[in-house]
Order: C-alpha cells, then sequence, then structure tokens
C-alpha cells in the first residue's frame, strides 16, 4: 500500500496544477468573449464564446473549492522508517512472485536467509537434514497423488513445525550463553528438551521422505515390462523382418550384370 502522507499531497499538486489551468482558460476565453462580443446584440459564435468562458469560470471555482476543502484535511502522519521499509520489501516480494521462477528465487532466498541465522548453533545441522529432506519431497510432491495427498499436507504442516522449532531452540541456546549461573540449570534443561524433540522431528520427517519415495517408486513400477520397453521390442523386431526380407529378395532376384 502507498504511503497516504505522500497521496495526500500528490493530490494537492494536481488539484492546484488543474485549478491553474481552467483559472487561465477562464481568463482567456473571458477576454476573447469579451473583446469579440459586438456592441450590437450577440450573435451565435459571440454565444459560443460566452458559454464557453462561463463554463470554464464554473469548473476553475469548483476546482479551486476541492483544493481548499483538501488543504484544510490534516496531511496523515508520516510512515515509521521501520514500517517504510516493510511495506518497500512486501511491494518487491509481491513484484518477483509474479515472475515465472519468482517463488522458487524466494524460497532459495529465505532458506539462505534461515540458515545465516542459525549459523553458529547446535541446530544447524538439523536445519541442513530438514532441508534437504523438503527438497527431496518437494521434488516428489507433484506426483504424490491419490493415497499419498494427505501424507503431503501433513508433511508440509510439520516443516513449518520443525522449523519454528528450531528457532526457538536456537534462541533458548544464544539465551543460554547469557543466562547467569543460578538460572543456567533449568534452562539448560529446557534447551536440552527442545533438542531432542527437533532431532526427533527431523527423523521422522526423513523417514516420510523415504517412506515416499518407496511408494511413488512401488507406484510407477508396472507388474511385467515396461510399455515403452515393449514398445522398443516390438520396433525392432519389425525392423529385423524389413532387413530379413529385403536380404531374401536380393539373394533372389540378384542384379544383372552388364557384359
Amino acid at each position: 500500500m502507498a504511503d497516504e502522507r505522500a497521496r495526500h499531497f500528490r493530490r494537492l499538486r494536481r488539484l492546484r496544477r488543474s485549478a491553474r489551468r481552467w483559472s487561465v482558460l477562464a481568463g482567456g476565453l473571458g477576454g476573447a468573449a469579451a473583446v469579440l462580443t459586438p456592441y450590437a446584440g450577440l450573435g451565435l459564435p459571440d454565444a459560443v464564446w460566452a458559454g464557453a468562458a462561463g463554463s470554464a469560470i464554473a469548473v476553475a471555482a469548483w476546482r479551486w473549492a476541492d483544493l481548499r476543502a483538501l488543504a484544510a484535511v490534516p496531511a496523515p502522519p508520516a510512515l515509521d522508517p521501520a514500517e517504510a521499509a516493510a511495506r518497500s520489501r512486501a511491494r518487491l516480494v509481491a513484484a518477483v512472485e509474479r515472475l515465472p521462477v519468482g517463488p522458487g528465487v524466494l524460497a532459495e532466498v529465505r532458506r539462505a536467509r534461515s540458515r545465516l541465522a542459525l549459523r553458529g548453533t547446535t541446530v544447524a545441522q538439523a536445519w541442513a537434514r530438514l532441508d534437504r529432506a523438503s527438497s527431496t519431497l518437494a521434488g516428489m510432491a507433484v506426483r504424490l497423488d491419490g493415497l499419498a495427498e494427505p501424507a503431503v499436507r501433513e508433511a508440509a504442516e510439520a516443516d513449518r513445525s520443525l522449523r519454528d522449532l528450531a528457532h526457538r531452540v536456537a534462541g533458548v541456546e544464544r539465551a543460554l550463553k547469557l543466562a547467569p549461573a543460578e538460572a543456567r540449570g533449568s534452562l539448560a534443561e529446557a534447551h536440552a528438551t527442545l533438542a531432542a524433540q527437533l532431532e526427533s522431528g527431523v527423523a521422522a520427517y526423513e523417514r516420510l521422505v523415504v517412506a515416499a519415495a518407496g511408494y511413488l517408486a512401488e507406484d510407477a513400477r508396472p507388474t511385467t515390462e515396461h510399455p515403452a520397453a515393449s514398445r522398443l521390442t516390438e520396433a525392432t523386431d519389425l525392423l529385423h523382418g524389413v532387413a530379413a526380407a529385403l536380404a531374401e529378395l536380393r539373394t533372389a532376384h540378384p542384379p544383372l550384370r552388364t557384359p
């Protein structure tokens, strides 16, 4: 959304320019009507000049009235720099998302930013494992339909939950370094509990990805030979048969030798 304060002043500038243009036009038409009006009375051309001048004067008066009314309205307060930056970032993200490769680029940027935020913590390795498993599942998600669809939805929810848990563990770990000695014991215990939950969740997510790969492999594996292989075999046999027939024809009817 655009800055309301900037929009307010843009409207003021547009109204002021419009009022000035109509004032100049009204003055020109009024002067022309006064000069060109004959003393013997108004003719049809003079009525046109007078009507145009009157209309221009009326429009100019309306524009000045609108300008005074808008100028009397207090301008919206200026945006906080942080809010202005957030709005600019949101507009940039929306513009990138409209590009064909935009969603993939944004996802990669978010992953890189998250990895950078977790660098140096004990959850960095678990995060990397979760990221690899998530990317692997995303590559298979298009083919995981039918009975596998509920599992894909559950995996997406688990991915968001585990990433949030990873950030929580990293935050507790950073706070643990700053905690006084008397509070460090309980905080370390909470950190160990959360880290164990994260490790268990990531391992379960990896098992889900392996199960999805197995489902995909079994769903695509035919009971007999693959249809493409059978069609290629038939085409190969056909070519062998044609080649053999041509060889027999050449043997049965040898070419005539010229003397």
